[in-house]
C-alpha cells in the first residue's frame, strides 16, 4: 500500500475515534504510531514514539501553559473578576446595552490574564448573565455577550490557543502574542459598537439601568478592580519591550496573581490547592493533546500529505488559498473542538503554507479567529454549553444560539478585515522589532 493511501487511511481513522468519543490526543497518537508501523516497520515505530515525547515534553515553551493557567485560576479563585465586572460597569452601565458592553470589556481584560476562553465565559455567566437577567435585559443578548466575549480570551494575549500554534507551525510566541493585540482589542471594540447600535434601535432588548451604587461604593469597586488590569499591563508590557520572553511572563503574571491573593488575605490552602488542581488536570490534558499532534505531524510528513495538498491547491493563487482554507477550518468548527482542529490541519497546512510564502504570524492570527467563531457556533459551541450549564433552566439553548448570531456576523467582518489588511496584525510586531 502506497504511504498516501495509509496517510488519508490514517485521517479517516482519528475522525472516526474522534466520532466515538475517543480522547482527540489518544487518537493521534495510536493512530500515527500504527500508521508509522504500517509504512516503516515496528521499530521505527517505537522510535519514533519514544523520541517525540521526549524532545517535546523538554521544550521550554511548554512551561508557559500551567503558569497562565495558574494565573487564570488564582485570579478567579480569589474574586478578581467579579470586581472587574463592577467597575467596567461605572463607566458604560449608562450607554445602551450598557451591562452587556460592560460585560465584554470586563470579558477582555479578564481573559488577558486567563488564556482560557471556556475559564472567562464560566466566570461571567455566573456574575454578569443573572444582573442583566434581574435588570430585564434580552436573555439572547445577555447570554449572547458572554458566550461571545468569552472568545477574546483565545485572541488577546497571552493565549493558550496561541502557544499551541506556535508550537505546532514553529514560530515565535512573542511575535503572535503582539500580533494578537490589535485584533482582539478590534474584536471587543466591534463588539460593543454593536450592542450599542442594536440596543438603541430596539430599547426592549435592554432597558435603561439604573445605578443604584453610591460614590462610596465606586470607590470601592475601583480599588477592588486594580490588580488584573495592572497584571496584565505588566506582563503584555514585558513582552513587548522584551524584558522577559513569554515563558517568563507566564511566571510573572503567576507569580503577581498570587501576591495580590496574599494582599487581600485570600491566598488560603484551599484555594491554592484548588488552583493548582485545576492547573495540573488542564496541563495534562494539553500535553497529551500536544504530544498525539507531534506523533501525528510526523506522520503526516512521512504519508506525504503535504505534498498531496500542496498539489491540490497548485492551481489557486494565494489569497484563494487563504479564503479556501479559511472556509474549512468554520465548517470544522460548527462540530469539532478547536485545539482539535488545529492539531490536525496545521501539521499539513502549514509546509503548504510556507511554499507560498504566507506569514505564518498573520495566517496564525486567521486561525485563532476562527477557532474563536467556532467556540460560539452551533451545533458544538463549548461557550454555549459552558454558559447553559452554569446557568441551567434560566435559559435555553435555543436563546443562546439565537443571541451569539449577532455576534458571530461580526466576527465574520473583523476576519474579513484581518485578511484583507494583514497590517492590522503584522503592524505592532513590525513595530517593536525595530
Amino acid at each position: 500500500m502506497e504511504r498516501l493511501e495509509i496517510g488519508l487511511i490514517g485521517i479517516i481513522a482519528i475522525l472516526a475515534l474522534i466520532g466515538i468519543r475517543v480522547p482527540i490526543g489518544v487518537a493521534m497518537g495510536v493512530t500515527a504510531f500504527f500508521g508509522i508501523w504500517a509504512m516503516m516497520g515496528l521499530s521505527a515505530a517505537i522510535g519514533i514514539s519514544k523520541a517525540i515525547p521526549f524532545n517535546l515534553i523538554g521544550d521550554w515553551n511548554l512551561s508557559a501553559v500551567p503558569m497562565f493557567l495558574f494565573m487564570g485560576f488564582v485570579a478567579v479563585e480569589a474574586g478578581l473578576t467579579r470586581s472587574l465586572f463592577g467597575a467596567a460597569r461605572i463607566f458604560l452601565a449608562r450607554i445602551p446595552g450598557g451591562l452587556a458592553s460592560s460585560t465584554v470589556f470586563a470579558s477582555a481584560l479578564f481573559g488577558a490574564a486567563s488564556g482560557s476562553s471556556v475559564a472567562t465565559s464560566a466566570a461571567f455567566s455566573r456574575i454578569a448573565v443573572p444582573e442583566m437577567l434581574d435588570s430585564k435585559y434580552d436573555a439572547g443578548l445577555a447570554t449572547g455577550s458572554v458566550a461571545a466575549s468569552g472568545t477574546l480570551a483565545a485572541l488577546i494575549p497571552p493565549s493558550v490557543l496561541m502557544i499551541i500554534y506556535c508550537l505546532l507551525v514553529d514560530t515565535s510566541i512573542n511575535t503572535l502574542f503582539m500580533a494578537g493585540f490589535v485584533p482582539g482589542v478590534l474584536t471587543a471594540a466591534a463588539f460593543i459598537m454593536m450592542i450599542t447600535v442594536r440596543c438603541t434601535i430596539n430599547p426592549d432588548l435592554a432597558p435603561r439601568y439604573v445605578d443604584k451604587t453610591t460614590r462610596a461604593e465606586k470607590w470601592a469597586l475601583l480599588r477592588d478592580a486594580w490588580p488584573l488590569p495592572v497584571i496584565t499591563f505588566i506582563v503584555m508590557g514585558g513582552i513587548f519591550t522584551g524584558v522577559f520572553t513569554a515563558t517568563e511572563s507566564g511566571a510573572v503574571g503567576a507569580f503577581l496573581a498570587c501576591a495580590v491573593a496574599v494582599m487581600r488575605g485570600r491566598l488560603n490552602y484551599r484555594m491554592l490547592r484548588r488552583a493548582l488542581i485545576d492547573t495540573a488536570s488542564g496541563t495534562s490534558a494539553i500535553f497529551m493533546i500536544v504530544l498525539g499532534a507531534a506523533l501525528f505531524a510526523r506522520f503526516v510528513a512521512l504519508a506525504t500529505i503535504p505534498t498531496w495538498v500542496m498539489g491540490f491547491f497548485d492551481g489557486y493563487d494565494t489569497m484563494t488559498m487563504i479564503i479556501l482554507v479559511c472556509v474549512i477550518l468554520a465548517l470544522m468548527g460548527t462540530f469539532m473542538e478547536e485545539v482539535s482542529i488545529m492539531l490536525l490541519t496545521m501539521p499539513v497546512l502549514a509546509p503548504v503554507l510556507s511554499s507560498h510564502s504566507v506569514d505564518l504570524t498573520w495566517f496564525g492570527i486567521l486561525v485563532i479567529k476562527l477557532m474563536t467563531i467556532g467556540l460560539i457556533s452551533p451545533p458544538v459551541g463549548m461557550n454555549v454549553f459552558v454558559i447553559k450549564s452554569s446557568l441551567g433552566g434560566r435559559v435555553s439553548l435555543n436563546q443562546i444560539f439565537g443571541g451569539v448570531t449577532w455576534f458571530i456576523v461580526v466576527d465574520l467582518f473583523v476576519l474579513a478585515a484581518l485578511i484583507a489588511f494583514p497590517a492590522l496584525s503584522l503592524s505592532l510586531p513590525e513595530l517593536m522589532a525595530k
